[in-house]
């Protein structure tokens, strides 16, 4: 309470404090176990929800380690460019999740539709052709969100940069795994079409 009335004494009388929080170890300690099971139960429930939708196990596990392979790259990013992390940053590697399992579906959709109706029995070929069909869309959605986000990191000011920056990072990133990690993921993990079996 020092701090408090240090600052007090430097601050006119008619300034008024309606609030004040402070969040102990055992507290911070507790959020920490919390934010972690969160965590690991929206993944689980995650592999558990892609899994029945694509009727493969490999589908939701490609997820799960692109998603998870995004996440860390972020954490990595704010490492390597020592911006702050706060709880901003929190909300844009949430962010980064909801837009990275989103293109990652988008893609396995695809896939799904193309086993269906694709006469084609080699798994790599319709993986390939499901991926070229929805490039085009998967560019022309990171474009547009990279423009808005670039619009906003130079007018936006400073009190949004680090969170801006972070978003432009989890797009391309995002956008590369949904590609590049996850669709390839289904094929190396052993998923075989009834064509196959």
């Amino acid at each position: 309470m020092s701090v408090i009335n240090s600052v007090k004494s430097i601050l006119p009388a008619d300034v008024d404090y309606r609030r004040i929080e402070f969040v102990g170890p055992k507290v911070g300690a507790e959020l920490k176990v919390l934010g972690i099971k969160a965590v690991i139960f929206s993944l689980i429930s995650m592999f558990i929800y892609i899994w029945f939708r694509f009727s493969g196990w490999q589908f939701g596990l490609g997820a799960v380690i692109a998603l998870f392979h995004d996440v860390i790259s972020t954490i990595g990013f704010y490492s390597i460019t020592q911006i702050e992390f706060n709880l901003s940053s929190i909300a844009a590697i949430l962010t980064i999740a909801g837009y990275s399992i989103n293109d990652t579906v988008v893609v396995f959709d695809r896939i799904r539709e193309n086993i269906k109706k694709v006469e084609e029995i080699n798994f790599d070929k319709i993986l390939n052709k499901s991926i070229n069909e929805t490039l085009s869309r998967t560019i022309m959605t990171s474009v547009t969100t990279l423009i808005a986000l670039i619009a906003l990191f130079v007018l936006g000011g400073e009190v949004i940069e680090g969170f801006i920056l972070s978003l432009i990072w989890g797009v391309l990133i995002g956008t590369y795994s949904s590609i590049f990690i996850a669709s390839p993921l289904i094929a190396l993990l052993g998923y075989k079409t009834l064509k196959n079996s």
